[in-house]
């Protein structure tokens, strides 16, 4: 699954140098674990990474303190807790011919397939310890928001009893329809929060990808405390090309991951940008920079 950009030069000097630099995140020891603080747990998305075979990015992200590799999908699942790690937000190892991120539950034509996909991912998840699976809206194609949140909320009120019952809750993600996505219908986070109401259950929530929501509306402290009884998962990234999250970019994590912990948010922060190095030391020392950043 492909992806894309994120942020902007705001922080004050000394600001910016409390920051930990990519060198700084390198000398924090390869071999033993980082000392975090514990107020947030650290997931990373696997595809950012995908060129560091998956036994080599585990036992790095194992040192570094993260606890998931998520974006992954029952294939993995088995290597991941073989480091003791485990997938914040599983996916499919592979989708039902036809469906994506662009054609997903607003199409009514998806609803058998996506059903029988979950009806069959979500025990899979649960044997795993997986608690969150990944899912999308799909792209509007013409389809006003009313009657897409009247399909999505059609086929997943099909698939709550099974996720219910599983204790395993499906999470839709928010995309930048100006940007990364165009025609993606979950584009802001009161789309997604009118969807959560129409379907009622605890089971379905949001992913808020800050990254996305940036190119849509921003206003991420004041979203997080309205909406954050919607949100069951987060997602970094460094505006405006998706890169580090550092002070090259304008979207200052450490205030809004403070913001987050204060809503009594118990779940994970996904570091989702694509390092800008290409060497395996490099992108994890970004990696780890990324962590110190929203180690709040």
């Amino acid at each position: 699954m492909n992806r894309r950009s994120m942020l902007k030069k705001t922080a004050s000097a000394a600001t910016v140098a409390a920051l930990p630099t990519i060198g700084s995140a390198l000398d924090a020891s390869a071999s033993a674990p980082l000392k975090l603080k514990g107020n947030i747990k650290h997931s990373v998305s696997r595809w950012c990474f995908g060129s560091i075979p998956l036994d080599e990015f585990a036992q790095a992200c194992k040192n570094i303190g993260i606890e998931s590799i998520e974006l992954t999908g029952p294939s993995e699942w088995p290597t991941l807790a073989k480091y003791g790690l485990t997938s914040a937000l599983g996916q499919a190892d592979r989708w039902p011919d036809g469906t994506g991120l662009t054609s997903f539950f607003n199409n009514p034509r998806n609803h058998d397939k996506l059903v029988a996909l979950y009806e069959e991912l979500i025990p899979q998840a649960k044997a795993a310890g997986v608690t969150n699976l990944i899912c999308f809206s799909g792209n509007r194609n013409g389809l006003d928001d009313y009657q897409g949140i009247l399909n999505c909320q059609k086929v997943l009120k099909r698939i709550m009893p099974t996720a219910e019952k599983n204790g395993v809750t499906l999470t839709m993600e928010l995309l930048s329809s100006r940007h990364s996505h165009p025609d993606y219908q979950c584009d802001t986070v009161q789309w997604g929060a009118a969807l959560c109401e129409a379907v009622g259950s605890e089971r379905f929530k949001l992913l808020y990808d800050i990254f996305h929501m940036q190119s849509m509306h921003g206003d991420h402290i004041r979203n997080a405390q309205r909406y954050g009884q919607y949100i069951s998962h987060y997602h970094t990234g460094g505006m405006p090309n998706r890169t580090e999250i550092d002070d090259r970019q304008e979207i200052y994590y450490p205030a809004i991951v403070k913001a987050i912990v204060a809503t009594g948010y118990k779940g994970y922060i996904g570091q989702e940008f694509v390092p800008t190095p290409k060497d395996k030391e490099g992108m994890l020392a970004s990696l780890k920079q990324g962590v110190l950043i929203c180690d709040v």
